[in-house]
């Protein structure tokens, strides 16, 4: 992974928020209030896992912020924060998951949902319960149940799509990449 931000990273951003945000309307209930599976955390991962933690963090912060605001008039930034530390936290390891470079094999997948489950458990069960009661003043109780559903739902989520995106581009796309620097 190069630790090179440009135009790649900018368009990663740009195109990884707008499809967050399009896929912000995709909920599967669970059960537990508010809390959904919600395809669009396969996509913030595949970009945290291709472009690092910086495009991780900024389409998981901007991504969420915008959905909340442009489908539900406003944000609920106590999981804004979590969603861009998940994009963050899976983001750190991108050079391990050789995914542009073609190398995405067992041993990478086995690294990406590692660090996937590690991310959302503080994301989900540790960043937005503690957000929820100091910002909203939400009961404890209801925050870490949602928490742990929440971070139980993003990891069978990522773990089967987020994968799947990265298997796929790490065997058509990253070897057929048309973007190349002109002199």
């Amino acid at each position: 992974m190069s630790k090179k931000f440009g135009i790649k990273e900018v368009v990663a951003i740009g195109i990884g928020t707008a499809l967050f945000v399009a896929l912000t309307e995709i909920q599967i209930p669970i059960g537990i209030p508010n809390t959904y599976l919600q395809p669009r955390m396969a996509v913030l991962a595949f970009l945290a896992a291709v472009f690092g933690p910086i495009v991780g963090g900024v389409v998981g912060l901007l991504g969420h912020a915008l959905g909340d605001l442009i489908f539900y008039g406003s944000v609920w930034w106590s999981w804004v924060i979590p969603e861009a530390v998940v994009g963050i936290g899976i983001g750190v390891f991108a050079a391990k998951f050789a995914i542009k470079e073609g190398g995405f094999g067992k041993k990478e997948i086995i690294t990406f949902n590692v660090a996937q489950v590690i991310a959302n458990v503080i994301a989900w069960i540790v960043v937005a319960p503690v957000l929820d009661i100091v910002i909203y003043a939400e009961p404890v109780n209801k925050v870490f149940l949602q928490g742990a559903f929440a971070a139980l739902g993003d990891v069978i989520i990522i773990g089967i799509l987020g994968t799947l995106l990265a298997v796929g581009y790490t065997k058509i796309g990253a070897k057929s990449s048309s973007l190349s620097k002109e002199d």
